[in-house]
């Protein structure tokens, strides 16, 4: 069965009722390089860095996204897509987009509700998961999939404490993309049955706090 994607129109249907929570910077422990996220995803991934086994912690490569950054990456691999699958046009040419990047309007880095994350050890060095993050579709062969079959033992079991302490924090997966997690987005309102997401897209109505 394949995955629902950000391109469903289920997804763009769910309305969005902001609550205005401002963004804040992540702790250095868990994000070195300053990602932004909003102030309840914060306070969730602190819980799940928390709960991984000794020796284990998150490392978040990215959080909140500017619109336009979004859009370059549309257009990037819009033109890696069209070259893979030449055949691929309007509806069906959106899908294959979206198993990696999500249309602006519903793009939950763009609400500051998503993170790229991983596992790293006591050292900080990352640990293996399969692919490197932000693996295509076609360059991992698939392996980008959370669920892909052919990883390793090992990759599959840290994906698998990823996925236990997230889900456990509230966040939920995009299953194209291992790496990626949200939380009171769209694409997470559907996947927990909520009427409605808790965040759109970053404006001048979220005002940015501090480090957290």
């Amino acid at each position: 069965m394949s995955p629902l994607l950000l391109s469903d129109p289920l997804v763009s249907a769910l309305p969005v009722a902001e609550n205005g929570e401002p963004l804040v910077e992540l702790h250095p422990g868990i994000a070195p390089g300053g990602a932004r996220v909003r102030a309840a995803l914060a306070d969730r991934l602190y819980r799940a860095d928390l709960s991984l086994p000794p020796g284990i912690r998150l490392l978040v490569v990215e959080g909140h996204r500017s619109a336009a950054d979004q859009q370059r990456i549309i257009d990037a691999y819009t033109a890696q897509v069209r070259a893979a699958h030449p055949g691929a046009t309007g509806p069906e040419l959106d899908r294959l987009v979206s198993r990696f990047v999500a249309p602006i309007d519903v793009a939950p880095h763009v609400a500051g509700a998503a993170v790229d994350l991983t596992l790293v050890d006591e050292s900080g060095q990352q640990l293996d998961l399969g692919t490197t993050i932000d693996a295509t579709p076609e360059e991992s062969r698939g392996r980008c999939y959370f669920a892909a079959p052919d990883i390793s033992l090992e990759a599959r079991a840290l994906r698998l404490v990823l996925g236990d302490a997230l889900t456990s924090a509230g966040l939920v997966n995009y299953p194209t993309e291992w790496w990626h997690w949200s939380y009171g987005d769209r694409y997470w309102a559907l996947m927990t049955g909520a009427a409605r997401a808790h965040y759109g897209a970053v404006g001048s109505r979220v005002p940015a706090g501090a480090v957290r």
